[in-house]
């Protein structure tokens, strides 16, 4: 039996926005971009959670804009390579999910607006 998912719980898990070492995972993930759009994948709402814990091993769970994406399989090894050589930071793993599956309301406005949506 397939245990339902309770009504309110989160489809993302929280972020640990409150670590010191956030701001800067956040500027590394902004260095990274699609290939096919001129946005970078944290404006373009791709990475869902980055969790950091007491050691400074950062966990990122990112999507992707389509699962036929071209680079699906490189992505995640670019992020990687933009976070892994910030001060302080012990390990990075990243994971793709596609639930829930990204959808352009999770863009930044900064995004809608250089995609011409705004």
């Amino acid at each position: 039996m397939q245990q339902e998912k309770l009504e309110g719980t989160p489809l993302i898990r929280p972020s640990s926005t409150d670590h010191p070492l956030y701001p800067q995972v956040v500027e590394a993930c902004r260095s990274v971009f699609d290939p096919e759009i001129p946005v970078n994948i944290y404006d373009l709402g791709l990475i869902y959670t980055i969790e950091i814990d007491a050691e400074n091993a950062v966990a990122i769970t990112m999507t992707l804009t389509a699962p036929g994406c071209p680079v699906a399989g490189e992505m995640p090894g670019w992020l990687a390579e933009a976070v892994e050589p910030l001060p302080g930071v012990k390990q990075v793993d990243v994971e793709i999910t596609w639930d829930p599956p990204w959808g352009m309301d999770m863009m930044s406005d900064e995004a809608r607006l250089e995609l011409g949506f705004m």
